[in-house]
C-alpha cells in the first residue's frame, strides 16, 4: 500500500465540504491517509485513535464523501479516484473488495451500527455550520436509490445519478467512458430486468470502467492486464486482478 495520499483541491476546497464542522473535516483527512489503494478503511479504528465521534462520521456519510460499507464501519471514500491515482505496478487491492463489489451490486444491508452496540438515532447539531437538520442512521445507507435529487440516464432509465454524482464521474472517467458504462449497465439491466439488482449506480458505473465491463476487446484492442470472462452468458474484458 502507498505511504503517501493526496487530496484535490476541488474536494477539500468546495463549498460543500468547506460548510462542515471542523471535526468531520479532519475525520475526512486522517479516513484518507490511512486508506488502502482503493479508498477503503476502517473507520472506527481511525476514530478510536483520532477521538472523532460517530456524528462526524455521519457527517461525512450525508455529505456524500463516504459511504460506511458494514456494521463495523468498513468505509469508502467516494472521491478517492479524483484525490488517488495509483500506478498499476504500485496497485494493491483492497482486503475488503467483496463488500465493494456487495454495494455496487446492491446485496448489502443498510447498517445499524453504533460503538455500544445499540441502534444509532441521535441528533447531531453541527453549530454555526449546521446544515439545519439532524442526521438519523438512514443517512449511512449505502444506497439511497430513493433520493429524489437523483435523474435517470440510459435509454431505459435505468440508471439514477445526482447531478454530483454525474459530474463526479464525467471528471474522473471522461465523458465518453462515462457514456460508454453509463449505456452498457443500463442496458445489461433492461435485459435481465436488473437481475444483479443493482443499486448504488455510482459504484456501478466505477466499477463497469474499473474493471472494463462491456464487449470482449479484439486483439489489436486487447491490452496488458485484462482478460475475458463470461458474466451472465456473454463475454467481457475484465481487469486482472
Amino acid at each position: 500500500m502507498a505511504e503517501r495520499r493526496m487530496f484535490a483541491k476541488s474536494v477539500i476546497g468546495s463549498a460543500r465540504f468547506l460548510r462542515m464542522p471542523p471535526t468531520s473535516r479532519l475525520l475526512y483527512y486522517d479516513l484518507g491517509m490511512q486508506a488502502d489503494d482503493d479508498g477503503v478503511v476502517e473507520a472506527f479504528a481511525v476514530m478510536r485513535t483520532t477521538g472523532a465521534t460517530e456524528d462526524d462520521l455521519k457527517v461525512l456519510a450525508t455529505k456524500e464523501f463516504i459511504t460506511v460499507l458494514n456494521e463495523d464501519l468498513v468505509t469508502h471514500i467516494t472521491d478517492w479516484r479524483r484525490n488517488n491515482l495509483i500506478k498499476n505496478d504500485r496497485y494493491h487491492p483492497s482486503i475488503y473488495n467483496d463488500l465493494l463489489v456487495r454495494i455496487a451490486d446492491g446485496t448489502q444491508t443498510e447498517p445499524t451500527w453504533n460503538q455500544d452496540g445499540t441502534h444509532l438515532e441521535p441528533e447531531v447539531r453541527l453549530g454555526k455550520d449546521s446544515i439545519g437538520e439532524s442526521i438519523g442512521a438512514s443517512a449511512l445507507s449505502p444506497a439511497n436509490v430513493d433520493n429524489p435529487t437523483r435523474k435517470k440516464y440510459g435509454q431505459y432509465g435505468w440508471v439514477r445519478l445526482s447531478d454530483e454524482e454525474r459530474a463526479r464521474l464525467i471528471s474522473e472517467l471522461g465523458e465518453t467512458e462515462f457514456n460508454r458504462c453509463v449505456d452498457y449497465i443500463d442496458e445489461r439491466a433492461q435485459l435481465t430486468g436488473n437481475k444483479n439488482k443493482w443499486k448504488d449506480w455510482n459504484l456501478v458505473v466505477r466499477k463497469c470502467s474499473r474493471e472494463h465491463w462491456g464487449p470482449p476487446l479484439t486483439e489489436t484492442e486487447k491490452k496488458p492486464g485484462f482478460h475475458i470472462e463470461v458474466i451472465d452468458g456473454e463475454e467481457v474484458a475484465v481487469r486482472d486482478r
